[in-house]
């Protein structure tokens, strides 16, 4: 997998970089923990600069999760409401949870996506309930970018520092992507387990959210 990412960035370097991580972000032929390693090997040889490398993957990232935000701001999430009321018990969701969701973003989403934008496997999808839940452009702009820069530096670094033994950091990166995973899986079916739909008359009506922070 490795060898025509190696290819690419070496015949198109920042642009390549930056189709790379908007690919990944858009639909992930190779995850960002192969790219940003390369690229920063590509750095630590004098191809590109650290920086050039790290601003050309976190812009390409970011117009991925520009796309993803921008897709799920124009659906709405009261446009999936028959489809929750459909299939709720699958998605382990009903209209008060999709509430409080909405709430939850209101006073935290920088903090969900910001930190989110810096765990594998979360990175790649915070960008849609943001967007559904109609997350304020400007902070999901900035706190994406703070995050994304954080990723794709951290990744870019070690890939500078360990040269051609970058492929220790999937060493480190592959069991806590396992892990993300696994504890997704396991609340899954926690809630599949505890999850009951509320009746109507238990869901109060709530007022129209404004945008989140």
């Amino acid at each position: 997998m490795a060898d025509w990412v190696i290819n690419l960035i070496e015949q198109t370097r920042y642009v390549g970089v930056f189709l790379l991580m908007f690919l990944e972000t858009v639909f992930p032929p190779v995850p960002s923990e192969v790219i940003m390693p390369i690229a920063g090997l590509g750095a630590s040889r004098g191809q590109m600069t650290l920086w050039g490398v790290i601003v050309a993957g976190t812009a390409g990232a970011m117009f991925g999760n520009f796309f993803w935000y921008l897709l799920a701001r124009v659906i709405g999430i009261k446009r999936f409401r028959p489809f929750i009321e459909k299939h709720g018990r699958w998605l382990t969701l009903d209209w008060y949870d999709v509430e409080k969701a909405e709430k939850l973003f209101g006073k935290f989403g920088s903090v969900v996506v910001g930190l989110g934008r810096m765990l594998p496997t979360v990175r790649s999808v915070v960008s849609i309930p943001a967007g559904l839940l109609h997350m304020r452009l400007k902070s999901f702009l900035f706190w994406s970018s703070v995050g994304t820069a954080g990723w794709s530096s951290a990744l870019a670094i070690a890939g500078y520092v360990l040269g051609q033994q970058f492929e220790q950091i999937e060493t480190i990166v592959g069991p806590l992507s396992m892990a993300v995973i696994g504890l997704i899986v396991v609340a899954y079916l926690y809630r599949q387990l505890t999850w009951r739909k509320r009746h109507p008359a238990d869901e109060t009506a709530s007022p129209e959210q404004p945008e989140s922070r």
